[in-house]
C-alpha cells in the first residue's frame, strides 16, 4: 500500500483534509435548514456564509416590508387597505414592478443559498438540486400569479370605469383625500340599467332599470325599480330630446321608457360631443321621473349577467314564486316552454347558477313586469350582500373578463378609494330596503309622476326617521332594522307586499 494513500495518522479510511472540513462545516442537515430558512424569509439562508451583509439587507428588508404591511392593514383594516389598493392603477402598477424585482432577489437569494451551503459528498445531489428547484418555484409561482392579477386589475380599471358622458351635470364627487370621503355627500344615487343589447337584435333596450339609492353615512340602501314600460316620460328641458317632446314621449304604446336610449342614439346629431347619448337621456329621464339626481350609472348586459353570476360562484336566493325557465307567455296567457325540457325554479331558498339567475330575473311567463321587477331587486340584493371579497379573489381571473366585456360604471377612477368605503359600509351594518312601484300605485299607460316622486321620497324618508343632516339633494334615510337573510323554511309570500306605496326591507319580499 503506497504511503499517498493514508492519511497523515497513517489510517487508511482517514478522508483527505478538505473533505473532512466540507463535512464538519457544511453537512447535508445544515444545507436543508439554510434552504428552507432562505425559501420562508429572503437572505435568512445566507447569514452563516461569506455572503452576511448580502443576506442581513434581504433580511431587514422583508421584515421591515412586512412590518410596513401590517401597519397598513391594522391603521385600515385588511379588506380595506386590500381593496383600496385594488382600485389604484398607479398603485397596481407599482406592486407589479415590486413584486416581480422582490422575486427575483428572492429567488437569487436562494441560489445563492444553495450555492454557498452546498456539501461535497457525492451522495444526494440531485435531491438537492430539486429541493432548490422547488423552493425557486415556491417563490416563483405566487409571484407570477400576483403580477396577473395586478396587470388584469390594472385593465379592468382602465375599461369599466371612466368619467361621466354628462354634460348637463357631474356625479356627486367624494373627498378621496378626507378621513370620511362621503362627509359633504349625504348621498349618493346610482342607476343600474340592464341592457339586452346583441348581435341578433335591432339597438339597445334597457330591459330593466334600477336606482340604488345609498345614505353614505350609514349604508342603508333603497331599491327602487323602475317599470320599464311606464308611458309619458317626462324628459328634462336640458335634454336635447325635450325639443321633440317637450311634453313627455308620449306617442301611444310604443313610446316606453324602455325605448328612451335607442331614441336618443338615433337622434345623436342633438348630442353633439357625446359619446353615449342614450345612457345620458335615460339617466336624465330616470331623475325626472323619480326626483332624485341620478349621479353614476351601472350598465350591465343581460347577456353577460349568466357569465358574471358564474363567476360569483351562483347566488342564493329565497324564491317565493314558481318560475319557468327556458319559457314564454303562451297565446292564452299560460306558460309555453321552448325546448323539451319543462325546468321550474321552485319556491324556498334555492342556489342559483348564472343561467337559472337570469331566468329568475327576467321570466316575464305566467307573471308580469313588476313581479319580475321584484325578483329583479332581490337577485340584486343577494348580490350585494354575498359579495366575498375573499371568495371573488380565487375566480378573478373570470370574473374580471366578464366584467370588462360586459359591464361600463361612469365613475371616475380617481373616485373608486371613496367606493370602496361606501361598499363596506353598505355590507358591514347597512340594511337594503326595496320600492315595489307595482300596478297597485303606478297604472303605466297614465303614471302619476307626483305621485312616484312623493313615494321615493317617502321610501328615503321613513315617517319615524330624522335626517341626519340637512342637503339641497334627497335627505338622508334612516337606520330601519338591517336586511335578514331568508332560510329555506321560509314560506312563499305574494308577489308584492301588502303596502305598495312602502319601502319595506327586502327580506320581506325576497
Amino acid at each position: 500500500m503506497s504511503e499517498d494513500a493514508r492519511g497523515p495518522s497513517g489510517r487508511l479510511d482517514e478522508p483527505a483534509p478538505a473533505l473532512r472540513r466540507a463535512e464538519v462545516h457544511s453537512p447535508p442537515a445544515t444545507y436543508w435548514r439554510r434552504l428552507a430558512l432562505g425559501t420562508v424569509l429572503p437572505g435568512a439562508g445566507l447569514l452563516r456564509t461569506r455572503w452576511r451583509a448580502v443576506g442581513w439587507v434581504l433580511v431587514i428588508s422583508a421584515v421591515g416590508l412586512g412590518l410596513f404591511l401590517l401597519w397598513k392593514g391594522f391603521q385600515g383594516g385588511v379588506v380595506r387597505t386590500v381593496l383600496d389598493a385594488a382600485v389604484r392603477p398607479d398603485v397596481l402598477q407599482a406592486l407589479g414592478v415590486a413584486v416581480m424585482v422582490g422575486a427575483v432577489l428572492w429567488i437569487g437569494s436562494i441560489v445563492l443559498t444553495a450555492e454557498q451551503n452546498w456539501p461535497r459528498v457525492r451522495h444526494g445531489r440531485w435531491l438537492r438540486g430539486l429541493g432548490a428547484a422547488l423552493a425557486c418555484l415556491l417563490v416563483g409561482a405566487p409571484a407570477a400569479v400576483a403580477v396577473s392579477y395586478l396587470d388584469v386589475q390594472s385593465t379592468v380599471i382602465g375599461d369599466v370605469f371612466a368619467a361621466p358622458d354628462r354634460s348637463q351635470r357631474e356625479g356627486s364627487l367624494a373627498d378621496v383625500g378626507a378621513s370620511d370621503p362621503w362627509a359633504n355627500v349625504p348621498r349618493v344615487n346610482t342607476l343600474l340599467i340592464g341592457s339586452d343589447a346583441g348581435p341578433d337584435r335591432v339597438g339597445v333596450r334597457t330591459d330593466s332599470m334600477m336606482v340604488v339609492s345609498t345614505d353614505t353615512r350609514t349604508g342603508d340602501t333603497l331599491l327602487i325599480g323602475i317599470p320599464r314600460n311606464l308611458e309619458r316620460v317626462p324628459i328634462p328641458k336640458d335634454n336635447p330630446l325635450h325639443r321633440l317632446y317637450p311634453n313627455g314621449y308620449d306617442c301611444g304604446d310604443q313610446c316606453l321608457m324602455n325605448a328612451i336610449w335607442t331614441l336618443a342614439e338615433d337622434h345623436r346629431d342633438l348630442f353633439p360631443g357625446v359619446r353615449e347619448p342614450g345612457r345620458q337621456s335615460t339617466v336624465d329621464v330616470v331623475s325626472e321621473i323619480t326626483g332624485l339626481q341620478i349621479d353614476h350609472s351601472v350598465v350591465i348586459n343581460l347577456r353577460g349577467f349568466k357569465g358574471l353570476v358564474d363567476a360569483m360562484g351562483g347566488v342564493d336566493v329565497n324564491v317565493q314564486e314558481r318560475v319557468c325557465v327556458e319559457c314564454h307567455t303562451a297565446p292564452d296567457g299560460g306558460v309555453e316552454f321552448t325546448g323539451p325540457k319543462h325546468d321550474w325554479i321552485e319556491p324556498g331558498r334555492q342556489h342559483l347558477d348564472g343561467r337559472l339567475a337570469l331566468w329568475y330575473a327576467r321570466s316575464r311567463a305566467g307573471s308580469d313586469d313588476f313581479s319580475r321587477m321584484r325578483r329583479q331587486r332581490c337577485v340584486a340584493g343577494a348580490l350585494m350582500e354575498q359579495s366575498d371579497p375573499a371568495g371573488l379573489l380565487a375566480r378573478y381571473p373570470r370574473l374580471a373578463k366578464v366584467v370588462r366585456n360586459n359591464v361600463s360604471i361612469d365613475i371616475p377612477p380617481a373616485q373608486l378609494p371613496a367606493w370602496v368605503d361606501l361598499a363596506l359600509r353598505i355590507q358591514r351594518g347597512g340594511s337594503i330596503r326595496s320600492l315595489p312601484l307595482t300596478s297597485n300605485v303606478v297604472r303605466p299607460a297614465n303614471p302619476d309622476f307626483e305621485k312616484i316622486r312623493a313615494l321615493v321620497a317617502k321610501g328615503l324618508n321613513p315617517p319615524h326617521s330624522t335626517s341626519a343632516a340637512s342637503s339641497p339633494s334627497p335627505p338622508t334615510s334612516a337606520s330601519p332594522t338591517p336586511t335578514k337573510k331568508a332560510t329555506s323554511g321560509s314560506s312563499p309570500s305574494p308577489t308584492t307586499s301588502p303596502d305598495d306605496s312602502q319601502a319595506v326591507d327586502l327580506s320581506a319580499t325576497c
